[in-house]
């Protein structure tokens, strides 16, 4: 049976749903993911797993009604990235990855370096053949990404998008430009200083327990960055952000030598300043 997580309610839901996947024939294996593998859930969060069905019955198998049989839903359909997602009727929500045992088993170690599951036999809520706790302990050990090219994508990236965010400014598009700021730069900033801070724990997504992660003066440039969509405002948030990202970029440069493409630099530094 898996750990207990800091929330009742949400153990409850994953003891339920190992319970129902036992029973559950066409079920190979079931492997959860997400803030509750980490020790991180709370009465806010939700349920991540892949439902591993066996090859044969991947075509039969109605993710829906088996899940309904969980707790009633309120909400089921396929989202955008062709993921089950649902909403029970005590409004915790769900990311149901429905594949074939076959080759989704075997994709998992794939996933080392984006997917820490620190204990992966309390992360497999069904395994009937044992692949499944096998491939996931490749995924025990958090590997942080390899500094150098990672520090250079991401220098290279917001450098792109900020000349990009340059240019739609000027052009007047001030919900376009709020967009690629709050959406694209962001996280990509967020992710370069967490690499800085040797602080890559939660490098999927930048933003989260940032209040906890970084330094006060990290959060202080980061918040400066943000603004409400007035074209003013927006204006000044981006030049705010062009002066944090070229600091981090300083910074990477002297930690592990990448080279700063200056001139370049200096240019979109000029062109955020005539858009005020």
């Amino acid at each position: 049976m898996p750990s207990h997580s800091a929330c009742p309610a949400l153990d409850d839901r994953i003891t339920a749903l190992q319970q129902l996947a036992h029973a559950e024939p066409r079920l190979e294996g079931v492997l959860l993911y997400g803030s509750w593998t980490v020790g991180e859930a709370d009465a806010h969060s939700d349920i991540e797993a892949y439902l591993y069905v066996a090859d044969e019955h991947v075509e039969s198998f109605d993710g829906r009604k088996f899940l309904a049989r969980l707790a009633p839903l309120e909400l089921a359909y396929v989202n955008m990235y062709g993921v089950l997602a649902v909403v029970f009727d005590d409004l915790m929500r769900g990311e149901f990855h429905i594949t074939a045992a076959g080759p989704g088993i075997d994709e998992v170690p794939t996933w080392e370096g984006m997917v820490h599951l620190p204990r992966p036999e309390a992360a497999v809520l069904l395994d009937r053949t044992g692949r499944l706790t096998r491939a996931a302990r490749h995924l025990a050990t958090l590997r942080p990404p390899e500094p150098v090219g990672t520090a250079r994508q991401l220098m290279d990236e917001l450098a792109n998008w900020t000349l990009m965010l340059a240019h739609v400014l000027a052009r007047g598009e001030t919900a376009r430009a709020h967009a690629l700021l709050h959406t694209v730069i962001a996280p990509q900033q967020l992710q370069l200083c967490r690499l800085l801070r040797d602080s890559t724990a939660h490098w999927l997504t930048p933003s989260r327990a940032l209040e906890q992660d970084l330094p006060d003066s990290d959060r202080h440039r980061y918040t400066a960055t943000t603004a409400a969509a007035r074209a003013q405002d927006v204006r000044h948030a981006a030049r705010e952000s062009w002066r944090w990202s070229r600091d981090l970029c300083a910074e990477a440069a002297g930690r592990w030598g990448v080279q700063v493409p200056g001139r370049l630099h200096e240019r979109i530094s000029d062109l955020l300043e005539t858009c005020r």
